[in-house]
């Protein structure tokens, strides 16, 4: 079977040796959207009606798997530091986040696409700042949602959180069901408490995503470390003379809204969006106002071209 005819994505694109699962949504003549998923998230985390709400915007939607998820390449085996020590050095992470940023730019080249706009989210958000600096040509405009410019600011969730998602992800998953249930935990934990939670389509989410290739520690481990192993973006986020938006949540415990402020302080004309309610997630609700969010900005992006 080609990756084409695989039911689960359109494409390979390829980085090297990585190869990089992705999926696209919509007409060729729309307005080219890169959707960057967070830790331990495969591209599932976009569900398919935000990317048909994309596309209803007049996008052109792809989302993909990260290197080690989904059914991108995983480099099974390869130990990882834990998150002090890629801080202390990083060159003892198995890659960084700028080789992620590479693999987005392999899918715009598989695709064809000499440019995209760009939406991140979490760790996604901060591949795409990062694909913004190190391939500013390819980037048309930034969107970061839950992120950060800096590790070391907002990203220190409180001792319960982390206590709870530590035993959650401990916790061994060996069917579909269980990571359903898995995935339900984790959004109650760091979701929107200003939102009701759709359990229905987080549960598909985890189901699918097992489906497709279950998940291992190895593979978080090693994209922690890369974000761990990341340098402040601030200085080089500042010299960036393109649209940006910054989206976050008041009520976000896993990346403090202060993340998002220092995002936006650090891109010259960028506009900060602020949900009150909203947590370390996206919840359907907010989909309409963040979409178009979105466009107003790609439309911004493509006057100026």
């Amino acid at each position: 079977m080609s990756p084409r005819e695989h039911p689960d994505h359109d494409g390979l694109a390829a980085n090297g040796d990585i190869s990089v699962a992705y999926e696209t949504f919509g007409p060729p003549d729309g307005m080219p959207l890169l959707l960057v998923s967070a830790t331990e998230a495969q591209m599932l985390m976009f569900p398919e009606g935000l990317c048909r709400a994309f596309v209803e915007a007049g996008f052109q939607v792809t989302r993909f798997d990260h290197r080690d998820a989904g059914l991108s390449t995983h480099l099974d085996g390869v130990p990882a530091p834990g998150p002090l020590k890629a801080a202390l050095r990083p060159s003892t992470a198995p890659y960084q986040l700028t080789d992620m940023a590479a693999d987005a730019v392999a899918v715009l080249d598989d695709l064809g696409w000499p440019s995209a706009h760009v939406a991140g989210t979490s760790m996604g958000g901060m591949i795409a700042q990062t694909m913004a600096i190190t391939h500013p040509g390819r980037t048309r405009s930034l969107t970061s949602i839950s992120s950060t410019p800096s590790i070391r600011i907002g990203a220190r969730p409180p001792r319960r959180i982390l206590r709870a998602m530590k035993d959650i992800l401990a916790a061994p998953v060996t069917d579909a069901d269980q990571a359903a249930r898995r995935e339900i935990a984790i959004y109650r934990l760091m979701g929107s408490p200003g939102f009701p939670l759709d359990e229905a389509l987080i549960a598909d989410i985890g189901r699918r995503s097992h489906e497709r290739r279950p998940s291992d520690p190895g593979s978080g481990r090693r994209q922690r470390a890369a974000v761990a192993a990341s340098r402040d973006r601030r200085p080089a986020l500042a010299a960036l003379r393109i649209p940006a938006l910054i989206v976050h949540g008041q009520d976000d415990l896993m990346m403090r809204p202060e993340a998002g402020r220092a995002t936006a302080a650090a891109i010259a004309g960028s506009r900060l969006v602020s949900y009150p309610g909203m947590g370390h997630d996206l919840p359907a609700v907010l989909w309409p106002p963040v979409v178009d969010e979105i466009r107003r900005l790609a439309g911004r992006a493509e006057d100026r071209r």
